[in-house]
């Protein structure tokens, strides 16, 4: 019997976990959430296959792939946990403190022999892939810009409202540039229906994750969008309640370089509810993980460790589609 554990029953866990049992890879998924109820709530929407883990167990012991859908601040313990028992590791978080520990955890996860990937989710996530999808048809990658607008759950809407009033960094010819949040008013445009959005500089762990599978670009920034209203009250508490689940969402990558001596600009995006997305790209992480398709170990962005047109072509299948925006600054 093939078992994934899911930590965290928020609507990124849930999505997954729907996702996964609609496969013929996983025969079971063992729900925990630090709230008994929600695990138990989400098991019984999810139906046969579905178990809610013993609360005493903070991972499932016999689980074949563990997913980490917590909020921020708790993966670094829970992925310590799994890669002791030499189990595979899918963190969503989007907390650069988490993703910051959990790439530190590199020589750890090659000690004990199995993959850990960082940053499965919608953004970062998705758009690392698409970036290693689109770098391919450059002959110099020079730049990356990466942008969101949305949020899923509650959890994720908290963590936005907390990285919008945090300093952000940007990565500039081979140093980092720390950046006031809500800062680098830049006025993006995502796909449609979702079309144009300011978008401001937060404490996004995509820069991070993008240099280390990038390193060779000179310049890579993160972006998310923002309202008036957003800035005004991003050092404060949130003044109401977040939705339980996320609208409508979308990201995209700008990719900078020249192709056959010409200065080219290419722009990928996504337009999907980023709870679902999330779950998505998640989902099918584990999935690859269980076929044997992610088998380096170590600590990586997801980019890193899988193949980028294949694994969008599923995505694509799994109805996540992406599309692609081609344009030629100047003559090199």
């Amino acid at each position: 019997m093939v078992r994934v554990a899911i930590v965290g029953a928020g609507a990124v866990g849930a999505r997954a976990a729907r996702q996964l049992l609609a496969t013929a890879a996983v025969d079971e998924v063992v729900v925990r959430d630090t709230h008994r109820a929600v695990a138990e709530a989400v098991v019984r929407s999810l139906g046969p296959g579905a178990v809610a883990a013993d609360s005493a167990e903070r991972v499932a012991p016999d689980a074949d792939a563990v997913l980490l859908a917590t909020p921020y601040g708790h993966h670094l313990d829970l992925a310590r946990d799994a890669l002791i028992r030499e189990m595979p590791v899918v963190s969503v978080s989007d907390d650069v403190d988490d993703v910051r520990a959990l790439l530190r955890l590199d020589s750890r996860a090659r000690t004990c022999g199995v993959p850990l990937v960082v940053g499965a989710g919608f953004m970062p996530g998705l758009t690392g892939v698409l970036a290693r999808h689109g770098a391919r048809s450059f002959d110099t990658l020079l730049e990356i810009h990466v942008a969101k607008m949305g949020t899923g759950g509650p959890a994720c809407a908290r963590q936005r409202h907390r990285a919008l009033g945090d300093a952000g960094e940007d990565w500039r010819d081979g140093a980092w540039v720390r950046r006031p949040g809500g800062s680098g008013r830049e006025l993006c445009w995502f796909p449609s229906p979702i079309d144009a959005h300011d978008c401001y500089t937060g404490a996004l762990p995509d820069t991070l994750l993008l240099q280390s599978s990038f390193a060779e670009v000179e310049r890579i920034t993160s972006r998310m969008a923002a309202t008036r209203r957003d800035r005004l009250t991003m050092h404060v508490p949130m003044l109401r309640s977040p939705h339980p689940e996320g609208r409508a969402g979308a990201v995209r990558v700008e990719l900078r370089g020249v192709r056959r001596g010409v200065s080219t600009t290419m722009v990928l995006g996504a337009v999907h509810p980023p709870a679902v997305a999330a779950g998505t790209v998640a989902a099918l992480a584990i999935t690859w993980l269980l076929a044997g398709r992610i088998h380096e170990p170590g600590a990586a962005a997801l980019a890193a460790m899988v193949e980028p047109t294949p694994f969008l072509a599923e995505l694509g299948a799994r109805g996540l589609a992406t599309e692609v925006f081609e344009g030629l600054d100047a003559a090199g």
